[in-house]
C-alpha cells in the first residue's frame, strides 16, 4: 500500500469537483495507505494571500509532498496552461524519482515537460479507484504534445 499526494488545482467548481472525485477514488482504492490532498490545508490563522499564509502552505504541502511515494497529478488545463503550483509539484517529484501519474480528463494536448516523466497517464478520474498503485502499471501519452 502506498502513500499518494494529490497534486491539482482546485480554484473553480470544475476542478473542485475533480478534486473531490479523486479524494473519493483514492479513499476507495485498496492500494492506496493513505493520501494527502492540499485543498484540505487552509491555515486560516493567517490572512490568506499574506506572506506567513503562502509560507505556511509551502511548507505544509512539501512535509506531505517529500513522505510520498507515489503522486497522482491533475493536468487538466486551463485554457493552454497547467497550474503553476501542480508543474512545480510535477517537477519536484520528478527529481525526487517519485512516480507522477497524470491525470487528464479533458481533450487537448500536454506540455512534453509533463508528458515525458509521467510514469502513467489517466484519463478518468474514475479508474483512479482501481488503479493499483503496488504494481504501477504505466502507460505513455499517445495524444498530442507541445
Amino acid at each position: 500500500m502506498k502513500r499518494v499526494y494529490l497534486a491539482g488545482p482546485f480554484f473553480d467548481d470544475e476542478q473542485i469537483d475533480r478534486i473531490e472525485r479523486l479524494e473519493k477514488a483514492l479513499t476507495d482504492n485498496e492500494t492506496v495507505a493513505d493520501f494527502f490532498s492540499p485543498r484540505t490545508e487552509v491555515h486560516d490563522e493567517f490572512e490568506f494571500g499574506s506572506k506567513e499564509w503562502a509560507a505556511a502552505i509551502y511548507k505544509g504541502d512539501k512535509e506531505h509532498l517529500d513522505p510520498a511515494e507515489v503522486v497522482v497529478a491533475v493536468i487538466d488545463y486551463d485554457n493552454d496552461y497547467v497550474d503553476p503550483g501542480t508543474a512545480w509539484e510535477i517537477g519536484y517529484s520528478e527529481a525526487m524519482n517519485k512516480p507522477v501519474i497524470l491525470v487528464k480528463e479533458k481533450e487537448g494536448a500536454i506540455n512534453l515537460m509533463i508528458s515525458a516523466p509521467a510514469h502513467a497517464v489517466v484519463t478518468n478520474v474514475a479508474d483512479i479507484a482501481n488503479y493499483d498503485f503496488d504494481k504501477l502499471p504505466a502507460n505513455e501519452w499517445t495524444g498530442k504534445t507541445f
